[in-house]
């Protein structure tokens, strides 16, 4: 159906020429599914967008190639020679793509269903009520809920895994032939990320579609995929068959994939990075020595248990009114945080674990004060400062920190890396003048894996776990006790994540750190957390050590995230 040959794409700028996708040759057949799987920068979406004609006319020179698209008309057309005007009777019509992120896909100021009938009637000629019936038509073949109502929905007005769904519907409209599904289910929870591949696998099989699936995530990938293509540096460095390939990988760099996620049949010092195995430090063989026996991990939690609590949270609520009308009349309550209470002790990782939308980000700012709790106390270190004044809790803030979910918006664009890590010094008079605080932060800096040089950056010259590093540095900057991780590595790349995980580690055990630790992804909190609670709905609906948690679910629900985890996490490992 598709083949590309010897592609070469680079991007030109004023500081020289760089190549982003070097010399790749794929084919996808008629019904199959192809995925493309690397990191961040690896030429994935290079490749895609240049398969769609999308890439941008300035800047962006095709050195080499042919991309060869076979009509089931017959014959066959090198996509790269058609005018623009040729172009977009293939785009859409024969080959569709599903974007990265849906809420900037899909414009805001439109609604949803205006959206996806526009599409339609770009394609065929149908009246407006036509192409109305038939998004409807396509909202419920994708499982949306009351497709009426999403219909004149706002995108903002709509869950990530709704958004992606309308994307899905947009792309199916006019029955392409070819489908490019570009990292489709990055940011969503494991569960509608299931939901999600289990559409797309319905529709292929409806519609004899053929599949591109780009995922920096080999699991996600070993779910959909028939064959699968390895890319590293804008270059295919393996591809074959998914059970050769994650069975039995041959370059470094799959090797690397595969064994940067945290296993979960055992329990992991450290997680191994990418660079061990390009740099030939690591096999497979000593991975082994890495593992924590279970005599060491309980010996360790007797220890642990036997001291008193750091942090306690009894019978804590926060709610929020939702009020309509020109009243503002109360409608009804949401309550995020429905009467929890726990303890965490000192030097513990307590994970927190469930779905978007479950609680788990607004108990971690209730118990900083950040979002004001409804009722409840909460104790740390002997002192009840769920009464305390916003001036009352000053002192306290420097002994609590938080690391917020996405880097780039918790750094103000506007400051150095250097300054963002000084400002929490500077407010709390730690460190006695700036030049002994810059002298602090350049070694917070080198503690978190980053250069002198970075001082003077800003946070738009930096990569997504650059950027994480130093919200950590910042973090660690007033000498606190305990931290809260709220989703700190879920926009990472696996071998990034990896890196960044085994950094809080280190951390954790050379000053004594006490971590909530807060994510959808189950697999990365038992990495990381001793106990594990799972959320849902506001509530803990399941508590306890996290590898019998694990094992051993009580719940339905629990049981629904642990089942929802793509199977090929256990390659490799």
């Amino acid at each position: 159906m598709l083949q590309l040959s010897e592609l070469t794409v680079s991007f030109s700028s004023d500081t020289g020429c760089t190549t982003a996708v070097n010399d790749v040759s794929l084919k996808i057949n008629k019904g199959e599914t192809l995925g493309i799987v690397g990191e961040s920068g690896s030429g994935k979406s290079v490749t895609s967008l240049a398969i769609m004609r999308l890439l941008p006319s300035k800047g962006c020179i095709i050195n080499t190639g042919k991309i060869i698209y076979q009509p089931e008309d017959g014959g066959s057309i090198d996509l790269l020679n058609l005018e623009e005007r040729e172009m977009r009777n293939y785009r859409g019509k024969e080959i569709a793509m599903i974007f990265q992120e849906p809420m900037t896909s899909l414009n805001p100021v439109h609604r949803c269903g205006e959206q996806v009938a526009e599409a339609i009637m770009l394609h065929e000629k149908i009246t407006h009520q036509q192409a109305r019936d038939k998004t409807l038509d396509l909202f419920r073949e994708v499982l949306l809920p009351r497709p009426e109502d999403i219909y004149k929905a706002y995108p903002y007005q709509l869950s990530g895994g709704q958004k992606q769904r309308v994307m899905i519907a947009m792309a199916i409209s006019c029955k392409p032939s070819l489908l490019i599904a570009d990292e489709p289910t990055t940011a969503l929870d494991v569960t509608v990320q299931k939901t999600i591949l289990a559409l797309l696998k319905t529709l292929q099989q409806k519609h004899g579609m053929g599949i591109i699936f780009i995922s920096h995530d080999l699991g996600v990938v070993a779910e959909i995929a028939n064959k699968v293509a390895i890319m590293y540096k804008g270059k295919i460095v393996e591809q074959g068959l998914i059970s050769d390939v994650f069975n039995h990988p041959q370059h470094p760099y799959t090797q690397g994939l595969l064994a940067c996620r945290p296993p979960l049949d055992k329990r992991l010092r450290l997680l191994p990075t990418i660079m061990d195995f390009l740099k030939g430090d690591i096999s497979e063989i000593n991975l082994p020595s890495l593992e924590v026996s279970q005599m060491e991990r309980s010996l360790f939690h007797q220890e642990l248990y036997s001291r008193k609590p750091l942090l306690e949270v009894n019978n804590l609520q926060t709610h929020f009114p939702i009020k309509q009308g020109i009243f503002s009349r109360i409608k009804r309550v949401v309550k995020a945080v429905d009467d929890i209470s726990f303890v965490v002790y000192p030097g513990e990782t307590l994970g927190l674990v469930g779905e978007s939308g479950s609680g788990k980000t607004t108990l971690g700012r209730s118990i900083l004060r950040l979002v004001e709790p409804t009722s409840g106390k909460i104790t740390f270190s002997g002192q009840v400062f769920s009464g305390l004044s916003q001036k009352e809790m000053r002192p306290m803030r420097r002994k609590l920190q938080i690391i917020f979910q996405d880097p780039y918006s918790s750094l103000n664009p506007r400051i150095t890396a250097g300054r963002a890590i000084m400002e929490p010094m500077t407010v709390h008079k730690l460190h006695g003048n700036n030049n002994q605080r810059k002298a602090r932060t350049l070694e917070l800096l080198e503690k978190v894996g980053l250069l002198p040089g970075h001082f003077h950056r800003y946070p738009h010259e930096f990569s997504g776990g650059q950027r994480q590093r130093i919200c950590i540095a910042r973090a660690l900057a007033t000498n606190p006790e305990f931290i809260i991780c709220d989703e700190s590595v879920s926009a990472l790349d696996v071998s990034v994540q990896a890196q960044v995980l085994n950094l809080l580690n280190d951390l954790k055990r050379e000053f004594g750190f006490t971590y909530i630790f807060i994510s959808h992804d189950l697999s990365v909190v038992k990495f990381m957390s001793d106990r594990m609670m799972v959320m849902k709905d506001g509530m803990v609906v399941e508590e306890g050590e996290a590898d019998q948690v694990y094992k051993n679910p009580q719940s339905d629900y629990t049981r629904a995230l642990i089942g929802a985890i793509p199977a090929a996490k256990q390659f490799g490992n």
